[in-house]
């Protein structure tokens, strides 16, 4: 169980988070080299035995994990437990290839509502908040993690998972719903599904917890905005529990990652060496008390920053920056690296909303970037020379923030499908003309 829980109670040194991450580790590369053949092979081409792993000074020696492996292992092959003793999976969407599978021990269940009660604490909930929950359950851990969290903190709770926007709106308004989990761009979605139906002063959320996707300041600022709350990052993958790995607090200065039971690094993508503080690169995790499924030297392929500095909120846990993009996910364009989340900015520096699609596609044996944007009603009811005008604007505005040309598509408003879950942006039509 966790060490500590009320955000008051998070004030451990920097010295007692060490010698719980050298205990936990320790004990961790014992257990894995006795249970999981396939990391202790690993360990042995290294020419590395658990009594060479002392403390985190030695976490650089040990060998990374990556999805890769996770499918290679498919889905016994990284257990550490009997299968007895798990009770429960999830696994990813294995939209890109063999899924991943995650176990958990009722440890780990505990373990993770406990990572995702802090998420909740720090934004402000109570066990007189009404928490919905409108990540999708299943094999996603979105929807039970979150609600798992709000149990443990004692708030009602709202199994509501993805879609029926109408009757999330109903259950907002009649139930006095005070925190929204979901993620961001179906929080745009809810958000414009409210004004439409006039219904904005009945509702009476504070909070919102959003996660699962990459979503910008921009974006966060338009939603805070317009529901009148305060827009929460939160952080987790599959492959090492779920939501709640890493969380904001009201400081929104970076989240707050659960060093008592995940030991982070950040490594340079290209050569696997560790960077300090500051530095920006690809975030690895060690999951160090977790019995099922405890990965070590995990590769996310999430770029981000971290950042070890005292928070003003007082908690003294290391904090990361939102993704800044993925190293896999990175789009490169006529030889330029292009993130969605930098375009994403022009458009709402603009004055756009979130619903937009970037399409690259090769012609002539080059690369082609279109992006296309809704209008709001206002701009929509605009003369077509208006239009184009808007549309020269931003390919200016995005030649400036990308370094390359990026023909644009101002479309009617609502033409682009909207989303209930992770919001599909990128369509790389490139990968059509592969193999």
């Amino acid at each position: 169980m966790t060490r500590y829980f009320q955000p008051e109670q998070e004030t451990a040194s920097r010295e007692q988070l060490t010698a719980w991450q050298n205990e936990g580790l320790v004990k961790t590369v014992r257990r894995v080299w006795d249970n999981v053949p396939y990391y202790r092979k690993k360990m042995e081409e290294k020419g590395l035995t658990p009594g060479d792993i002392r403390s985190i000074d030695d976490l650089h020696k040990l060998p990374f994990l990556t999805k890769d492996d996770l499918r290679e292992a498919y889905p016994y092959g990284l257990l550490a437990e009997p299968l007895a003793n798990c009770v429960r999976i999830h696994s990813t969407s294995g939209t890109t290839g063999r899924r991943v599978v995650a176990f958990y021990t009722q440890h780990d269940l505990d373990l993770w509502a406990d990572c995702c009660a802090r998420a909740i604490v720090a934004a402000g909930g109570t066990k007189e908040d009404v928490v919905q929950v409108c990540y999708g359950y299943g094999l996603f851990t979105g929807g039970s993690g979150l609600h798992d969290g709000a149990h443990r903190m004692g708030a009602l709770t709202l199994p509501m998972s993805s879609g029926n926007t109408d009757r999330q709106i109903q259950f907002m308004t009649d139930l006095g719903s005070t925190i929204l989990c979901c993620t961001p761009s179906y929080a745009a979605y809810l958000t414009e599904s409210i004004y439409e139906r006039g219904l904005r002063d009945q509702i009476k959320l504070k909070a919102g917890i959003f996660g699962a996707e990459a979503w910008t300041q921009e974006m966060r600022r338009d939603i805070e905005e317009k529901l009148g709350i305060k827009a929460y990052d939160i952080y987790g993958l599959t492959e090492i529990s779920g939501p709640g790995v890493a969380f904001e607090c009201e400081a929104q200065g970076g989240m707050h990652i659960n060093e008592d039971h995940f030991i982070a690094e950040v490594i340079d993508p290209a050569t696997g060496e560790v960077l300090g503080d500051g530095q920006k690169g690809e975030l690895v995790f060690t999951a160090i008390d977790k019995e099922a499924f405890p990965l070590i030297r995990y590769r996310t392929k999430d770029i981000c920053i971290l950042n070890h500095e005292k928070c003003s909120c007082g908690r003294t846990h290391v904090r990361m920056t939102k993704p800044l993009g993925r190293s896999d996910d990175m789009l490169i364009v006529k030889g330029v690296n292009v993130f969605p989340s930098q375009i994403e900015t022009v458009l709402m520096n603009r004055g756009y909303a979130a619903n937009y699609q970037i399409i690259v596609d090769r012609e002539n044996h080059s690369d082609r970037i279109e992006v296309r944007v809704e209008m709001t009603p206002e701009m929509f009811s605009d003369e077509l020379s208006a239009v184009t005008e808007r549309e020269k604007a931003l390919v200016s505005d995005l030649k400036a923030m990308l370094g390359i040309y990026a023909k644009v598509k101002l479309v009617m408003p609502k033409s682009i499908e909207r989303s209930e879950g992770k919001a599909v942006r990128v369509i790389d039509k490139r990968n059509l003309y592969q193999g």
